[in-house]
């Protein structure tokens, strides 16, 4: 195990600099001036100053190493050229912890309500438990969350002003964003383990367990989760990475000051530093998470090999 993950860690250096030569690469092949926008109107020698304080003077080679220079030394993702003065890492700091806020609750509701409406879907196939879970998860599959939000806001704040609107502060604040972004992955993990579960529930060691008299309670923690949830794992990975990306949309609707906003911001803006620091930041979130899930596969499977050792 230990060996497996030093390999990972490993993989996740050699991608993240690969992500992050890419990134510098294609935002450098954009034609245009950097500071044309904020620069245009400025005499010539103070534009010049403006290039030479960025290093955009400078050739592109040049420009890379310092950038990845500052990465792997400082941990520092630059400054910004819409605002100067204004840190990448600072702007992270500042609205990073809003988006996971917003997505960590987003992702544990999408997980465990859709984990348990698919185990009860999948005992009680043929009944009403299971037309009504298939029919969420229809319903979560075909409307787009940005839809959903809308709609919830209409019901819970303008029809009956039970929740807030928009904006940012306590719990409830949280609440709307958190149901609209939620939707699909309850529907998706429900699917899933339906589909597992009917999968697990008829193999041979379920009815050894059965004959034994275990209760059902037992039967589906001991046996049944730790067998289908395996492909649910699978889809967390990448939700853990768009806790992020996932929520702009969302944080546009409701009016929320996260990272998402600020990075499509960043774009209109054409604040290049910017938009290279938050893609490596992103970067870096999806491949920790994919790891994240490598591990958490050999701990709920001990059946999978990860040192890849022959038998």
């Amino acid at each position: 195990m230990f060996k497996f993950i030093l390999k990972r860690l490993g993989y996740m250096f050699v991608t993240l600099w690969i992500v992050a030569t890419i990134t510098f690469m294609l935002i450098h092949a954009i034609p245009g001036d950097p500071l044309a926008g904020m620069a245009r109107k400025l005499p010539e020698q103070i534009r010049a100053n403006f290039m030479a304080k960025y290093g955009l003077d400078q050739p592109v080679v040049v420009q890379y190493g310092r950038f990845m220079k500052n990465i792997v030394l400082h941990a520092d993702l630059g400054e910004s050229l819409a605002y100067p003065g204004r840190k990448v890492t600072d702007v992270i700091k500042l609205h990073a912890p809003v988006s996971a806020r917003l997505g960590i609750q987003a992702i544990a509701m999408g997980f465990f309500i859709g984990v348990s409406l698919g185990i009860i879907a999948a005992f009680n196939r043929g009944r009403w438990p299971d037309y009504l879970v298939m029919f969420i998860a229809i319903l979560g599959i075909s409307i787009p969350n940005f839809v959903m939000a809308a709609l919830l806001q209409y019901f819970f704040t303008v029809k009956n002003m039970w929740l807030p609107t928009t904006g940012w502060g306590g719990f409830e604040y949280t609440i709307l964003p958190s149901i609209a972004l939620s939707f699909s992955s309850i529907a998706t993990y429900a699917r899933y383990m339906r589909a597992n579960t009917l999968d697990i529930i008829g193999q041979d060691y379920i009815l050894t367990a059965k004959s034994k008299g275990i209760t059902k309670l037992s039967l589906v923690w001991k046996h049944v989760i730790r067998n289908a949830i395996l492909p649910a794992i699978t889809i967390l990975g990448p939700q853990l990475a768009n806790i992020f990306v996932g929520a702009f949309v969302i944080e546009s609707i409701f009016s929320i000051p996260g990272f998402g906003f600020n990075f499509v911001t960043s774009i209109t803006d054409r604040d290049f530093t910017m938009i290279m620091g938050q893609t490596v930041f992103l970067c870096t979130l999806v491949i920790i998470a994919y790891v994240l899930v490598d591990i958490l596969y050999g701990l709920i499977d001990p059946r999978i090999r990860l040192t890849g050792e022959k038998r």
